[in-house]
């Protein structure tokens, strides 16, 4: 079933213009997720939507803004499953691990769509997160 969302849920995550502004606003929305178990070694992932309007100016169209929902590859971290991240005889993170607030890099085909609270997530295998980076505008 493909994941479908309201063209305001999809204006109003789009009108956040910073990273911060972004994480202040799922935080908001999605509030509390002690109700949400994430099962073994997977990471929920708020997908990050690029402002509507870029630094320069533009005006990007709805149809611009919700290919990110389909094609971004950089998401916040919003929770980790109970084994996420811990070695195990297939994997060894040498330390490195993603934790709640985080920014990630992803590959879109090894992740499944899920909509929490109306915000448009990922559920991605801790060991096909490539990546964290401090600003997601920096990924395309």
């Amino acid at each position: 079933m493909a994941l479908v969302l309201s063209d305001r849920v999809i204006e109003n995550i789009s009108k956040q213009n910073t990273p911060e502004e972004f994480k202040k606003h799922i935080a908001k929305t999605v509030g509390d997720l002690s109700d949400v178990d994430v099962m073994f070694n997977m990471v929920l992932l708020a997908i990050y939507i690029r402002p509507e309007i870029t630094k320069g100016g533009i005006i990007r169209p709805t149809s611009n803004v919700q290919e990110d929902i389909w094609q971004g590859k950089a998401g916040l971290v919003l929770k980790c499953g109970p084994n996420a991240f811990e070695d195990d005889g297939e994997y060894n993170f040498h330390g490195q691990k993603a934790n709640l607030g985080d920014w990630c890099v992803f590959k879109v085909g090894d992740a499944w769509s899920v909509d929490i609270k109306g915000v448009p997530c990922r559920l991605v295998r801790d060991s096909n997160i490539r990546m964290k980076v401090k600003d997601p505008t920096i990924v395309f």
